[in-house]
């Protein structure tokens, strides 16, 4: 079980930390995603950690944001800076038993979902 936080109304420029709290004595064995949805789009790719370590970044937010995670309290965050209004969506973390996949189809299990909006 997933459990997403840390969204909310931010200026552009401004930053927030999300949070996704994960269930289960197996979190460092799975790779972690972030994906987003903004209204009318199709859910997207954000960032991942894998559970060797690595980590992969869709290409709108490189530089922008940073996924990070600490196994010992089986959460991942994602700490969003230099936020744009078209980083307005609704957050979902997930996780997936496999490494390397960036594909939304490949994490099995879902969070419900936090919403951040960025005003101009």
């Amino acid at each position: 079980q997933l459990q997403a936080s840390g969204g909310g109304l931010v200026q552009a420029g401004g930053s927030l930390r999300l949070s996704c709290a994960a269930s289960g004595r197996t979190f460092s064995r799975y790779a972690m995603g972030w994906f987003r949805q903004a209204p009318g789009k199709d859910r997207e790719f954000v960032a991942a950690s894998w559970s060797g370590g690595r980590t992969s970044y869709a290409d709108s937010v490189k530089g922008r944001f940073t996924i990070s995670r600490d196994n010992a309290k089986n959460t991942v965050y994602l700490q969003m800076n230099s936020l744009k209004p078209e980083d307005t969506a609704v957050y979902y973390c997930a996780a997936s038993g496999s490494d390397y996949y960036t594909s939304s189809a490949k994490f099995g299990s879902w969070g419900q979902g936090t919403q951040v909006t960025v005003s101009s």
